[in-house]
């Protein structure tokens, strides 16, 4: 065998017991596990000795934005750092394929708080196909850190075919936009997501909706929304989305599920009961969160969609004049945007977690509020001044969440773990580089949520399952050496709101294809990752 693990607690991905075993690697598979007393044990070119650490299959983020980071950082030592070994990019509507050049230049600065504008990556893609393409050739046509699976932005593709109108697409627009879905499913992708907060996606009606899952449902991919609302009208966004994906019959994915602000404190047991009666009813429904109460997003992203009809340069005019300004001011101080879901803006809750211009630097780790208390102005002075001089590209922490409804989501069984982790930004949320040691250290071992063996299978074999992949997520014979050895005891997240890029503890080795990407603790030069493609023909 190329390799043994010897003496590990196979934490196997299935949620059931765990035992002890030597686990054999050979040409990038598990070969051979041998639990402890069941016969010879499998001999070595190489031997780790785990000592009773944990092995367990590499965790799934199931929603990334490592776009851009993927092709940007050949260490990526943010998910790689923590057992991640695959995650799902193209969250959330809006990311770089496919395109055309007019609308590759919009969607770069309409997320350049989430990816940096790009004027370092050489975008020689428009295709989904060619993305990913572009994710295998990596550094050099070595790879990439870890792997990567897509899916396809609904808000990218309207872009496309509609542009940024607030409008119905007409009859023939409707049509370009399932072609475009039915071409990046063929290409590999894995689903739709959609970012229904964020323009132009949001301008989609449920019928529009429907009509690009049917396709997606045609190729056994899923739809994963980010909703109508997660504040005001939370749980009906969730209802829309059942019922939509219901009457495509097409598989749904919940992104980052949460039930934030005030006004929905202790209702998660509405939305599990929801998601439970749709269960029961035969849908094929999952979700992920991340372990943390904050959300994370650009300032942009809180104005109402009105504001940004027309692409981020109508933005940026309708916040210089004064009148239009103090309209958005209204809605989104005393009404509620839809980009804050619904809920006036608590501008004492809005924390600058980065600006896309160095001078701006002042205004990064404090809230609006506190800039605004110190330049001795109103708030929302301080946010316009900020969104027009950094060129809408500030990222924000927002502190809105739940505990309890956090601690109850994760317990359901349909539960799967995404970071959301934005990498961009001087201090970025620390759920980029903490996420899957936070679940494991702080909710396993400290607060007893989850049993470790139950916490595992929500971050292995159920995503693994939703993605249709049939050689991941368990430790098997058979399956990709994608594994993560751990000490239960010791496993934290070392990355904290006052600083978020330090890495974890407690996971000594992670591998790739049997390749070690992360030994003894550090980051080797392996780039074994690779873009993970749907297979299954439509």
């Amino acid at each position: 065998m190329d390799m043994v693990i010897r003496d590990a607690q196979v934490i196997d991905g299935s949620g059931g017991a765990r035992y002890r075993a030597d686990v054999a690697v050979d040409d990038g598979r598990i070969a051979r596990i041998t639990p402890e007393g069941a016969g010879p044990r499998p001999t070595g070119r190489r031997v780790v000795e785990a000592d009773g650490l944990a092995v367990a299959p590499g965790f799934i983020d199931m929603h990334a934005h490592s776009d851009l980071a993927l092709l940007r950082d050949p260490d990526h030592s943010a998910k790689a750092a923590q057992g991640v070994t695959l995650e799902v990019i193209g969250q959330d509507g809006l990311s770089y394929s496919p395109v055309d050049d007019r609308s590759l230049a919009e969607v770069r600065t309409a997320i350049t708080g989430w990816n940096g504008d790009g004027s370092d990556i050489d975008f020689s893609w428009r295709t989904v196909g060619e993305y990913l393409d572009r994710l295998d050739h990596g550094f050099d046509g070595q790879g990439i850190a870890v792997n990567a699976a897509y899916l396809i932005p609904q808000g990218t593709v309207r872009m496309l075919a509609v542009g940024w109108a607030d409008r119905d697409a007409a009859p023939d627009e409707l049509e370009r936009m399932k072609r475009l879905v039915a071409e990046g499913l063929e290409q590999g992708a894995v689903g739709l997501s959609s970012g229904l907060t964020y323009t132009p996606g949001m301008y989609a009606s449920d019928a529009e909706l429907t009509e690009l899952c049917r396709v997606v449902a045609a190729y056994d991919g899923y739809y994963c929304p980010h909703h109508r609302s997660y504040g005001a009208g939370a749980l009906e966004a969730y209802e829309e989305m059942v019922a939509l994906t219901r009457e495509a019959g097409c598989a749904l994915h919940l992104a980052h599920a949460t039930m934030n602000f005030g006004l929905n404190k202790g209702r998660a047991p509405e939305l599990l009961a929801l998601l439970d009666r749709a269960l029961a009813e035969g849908a094929d429904i999952s979700l992920d969160t991340y372990p943390y109460l904050p959300g994370c997003t650009t300032l942009a992203a809180l104005l109402p969609s009105w504001a940004a009809e027309g692409g981020p340069q109508a933005i940026l005019d309708r916040l210089g004049d004064e009148a239009t300004a103090e309209r958005i001011r209204q809605v989104m101080e005393v009404e509620g945007a839809d980009g804050c879901h619904g809920v006036p803006v608590d501008w004492d809750t809005i924390e600058i977690s980065g600006v896309s211009h160095p001078p701006l630097d002042a205004y990064v780790g404090k809230t609006v509020a506190q800039s605004a208390r110190g330049r001795a102005e109103a708030p929302w002075d301080t946010a316009r001044r900020l969104l027009l001089e950094d060129r809408l590209g500030s990222t924000i922490l927002q502190h809105a969440g739940n505990e309890e409804n956090v601690r109850a989501i994760m317990k359901h069984p349909v539960h799967t773990g995404g970071s959301d982790g934005i990498l961009q930004g001087a201090k970025p949320h620390p759920r980029a580089y903490g996420t899957f040691p936070q679940y494991l250290g702080r909710y396993v071992r400290e607060l007893g949520v989850l049993s470790l063996e139950e916490c595992v299978a929500h971050l292995t074999a159920r995503p693994a399952a939703r993605l249709r992949l049939p050689d991941r997520g368990l430790v098997r014979e058979g399956y990709r050496a994608d594994l993560v050895l751990f000490d239960p005891d010791t496993v934290a997240a070392g990355s904290t709101f006052e600083s978020p890029r330090t890495l974890p503890t407690g996971i000594p080795h992670v591998l790739i294809d049997g390749r070690f990407v992360i030994e003894d603790g550090r980051r080797t030069d392996v780039l074994a990752g690779r873009s993970v493609r749907r297979t299954q023909a439509g």
